[in-house]
């Protein structure tokens, strides 16, 4: 028995000493901080721009009537044509209206006649009566029959002139350059006949364009106040350029002017009617096109950006994730501005030494710790012009 136990007491205290060894070494260790990436901002000079919504207007469309009764002889433009000022379009037969000027051309001349003879008989009796050689009845008659001949004459001018302008109705004229529509009456058919005209055809101008948009009562304000700042005057508005753009094209390939401003806000939408002009020698503007507008408002700032998709939202607001000096996160509240490409004007709330959360938002939670890592930044770049939406 002495012998065994020996042996089985040695097992004991290795058993024993084994467990102490491995105790002292099962301590909890942190893990190390979530890595996230940070940026500093960026600084640019911004062009704040208002936005619309706005649409294409015609600068002038007609519609082409007949104004006189009478068969259609010719029809002298291809549908769809582009035509200038003063173009022959339509051709109503004018022989009648030739035959009515030459009518009142001839009475017109009968009635001259008549007062040049009235007038001479005129004469005549007034040296008559100068030399009392003449009764003073004589006198008054040949005197009326002068002012008589001379209304006479007024009134065959007048008949001249009606017939010449109804010869020249016959003959239907582009009023200005545009586009005429397709006709809507053929070759030998009977118009300017029963109440009202007959429509032969619409022209419509689109060189140069209007585009019409509202703008918002606040964005009047600010704009308002913007010209008193720089004391610009009501006509200085028209100097002031808009940029539109198709739905289907990228930015605002079409520049054009302010051209008019309503005088007053319309009490019922809280908006300005605006417009603005364009010129459209390519004919890329349409009417009736919905578009997108752009304009300046005031000059180029210098401004801090941050990239858009670092920007957070709550019920709160907007906020930015900003490491601090101890690499502690900080939730931010800040006061968003437009949008320049991928960035984001932070207006209120952030400065330009600021460390941003631009990766990793998700390990990112404000008061704990984290091991951020720089990303390269156009922080240092030089200062150039941007542009900017004002879409937030």
């Amino acid at each position: 028995m002495p012998s065994h136990a020996a042996p089985c007491s040695k097992i004991v205290i290795a058993s024993t000493l084994l467990l102490a060894a491995c105790g002292q070494d099962n301590r909890y260790v942190a893990p190390p901080p979530p890595r996230v990436t940070v940026a500093v901002p960026s600084q640019q000079m911004v062009t704040r721009y208002l936005e619309a919504t706005g649409n294409t207007a015609a600068v002038n469309s007609a519609d082409l009537v007949a104004r006189v009764s009478g068969f259609i002889q010719e029809i002298n433009y291809q549908d769809g044509a582009i035509v200038k000022k003063g173009t022959l379009l339509f051709t109503i037969e004018p022989e009648p209206y030739k035959v009515k000027l030459d009518q009142a051309k001839a009475a017109e001349d009968g009635a001259r006649s008549s007062l040049k003879q009235a007038q001479a008989a005129f004469e005549r009796q007034a040296e008559l009566v100068g030399r009392q050689a003449a009764t003073q009845a004589n006198y008054d008659q040949a005197l009326a029959t002068r002012d008589a001949s001379q209304s006479s004459l007024t009134q065959a001018e007048v008949n001249t002139r009606l017939a010449a302008l109804n010869l020249e109705y016959a003959q239907v004229t582009a009023p200005f350059d545009g586009v005429v529509t397709a006709r809507q009456v053929s070759v030998g058919q009977f118009v300017g006949s029963g109440g009202s005209p007959t429509l032969l055809a619409t022209i419509i101008q689109l060189d140069p364009i209007y585009v019409n948009f509202n703008v918002s009562e606040q964005d009047v304000l600010r704009v308002r106040a913007d010209m008193m700042r720089r004391g610009l005057t009501p006509e200085d508005l028209k100097k002031v350029p808009v940029e539109v753009g198709l739905q289907t094209e990228p930015g605002y390939p079409h520049a054009g002017t302010l051209d008019y401003t309503s005088p007053s806000v319309n009490p019922s939408t809280g908006t300005l009617v605006v417009r603005a002009v364009f010129q459209n020698a390519n004919r890329v503007l349409l009417p009736g096109y919905f578009v997108r507008v752009r304009a300046p408002v005031g000059e180029p700032q210098n401004a801090v950006l941050v990239a858009d998709s670092a920007i957070g939202s709550d019920q709160s607001g907007r906020y930015l994730l900003v490491v601090d000096g101890d690499n502690v996160v900080e939730q931010r509240k800040v006061e968003i501005g437009p949008r320049v490409d991928d960035k984001r004007v932070i207006d209120n709330g952030l400065n330009p030494q600021d460390r941003v959360v631009v990766a990793g938002m998700l390990r990112a939670i404000p008061g704990q710790k984290v091991d951020p890592q720089m990303q390269l930044s156009d922080a240092a770049a030089s200062v150039t012009p941007a542009s900017a939406s004002s879409a937030k």
